[in-house]
């Protein structure tokens, strides 16, 4: 089975590949899917946003694990980072216009799934009765 083509050929085709091993958008979709990244990015989506007001509103992140999702979120051009010339100095985070449109899809995907939870819990416990537990 042939490699899928993952490079950009200028044409209107879709020339990136996730299901490609080298393709650089698998990357972008583990930053943004990742349990972080998602977590940011649906936060941003409320607004801009400190540090530290997204370190409080995304329980449970460390602060490492924050700072590296933010720099890979911003690399990739889905988070703008903007620091202010204040004392102390002052740094907001926002979504790009890229990252406004992926946060609005991933968001529907967690709506989808707070919607149906219920029925998620009762599969749980279903399987889990099937097969003695977890």
């Amino acid at each position: 089975m042939e490699t899928p083509a993952c490079t950009d050929t200028g044409t209107s085709e879709q020339p990136f590949d996730v299901f490609a091993r080298a393709c650089p958008s698998r990357e972008t979709l583990e930053h943004v899917t990742g349990r972080w990244g998602s977590l940011t990015v649906g936060a941003l989506r409320e607004g801009p946003s400190r540090f530290n007001e997204l370190r409080r509103r995304v329980e449970g992140v460390s602060e490492k694990m924050l700072s590296q999702t933010l720099h890979a979120l911003e690399r990739d051009g889905i988070v703008n980072r903007e620091a202010q010339p204040t004392n102390p100095p002052r740094v907001d985070y926002e979504l790009t216009p890229l990252g406004i449109e992926v946060a609005d899809r991933l968001l529907a995907l967690i709506h989808h799934l707070e919607e149906n939870m219920t029925a998620v819990l009762a599969a749980r416990e279903t399987y889990d009765g099937t097969r003695g537990g977890r």
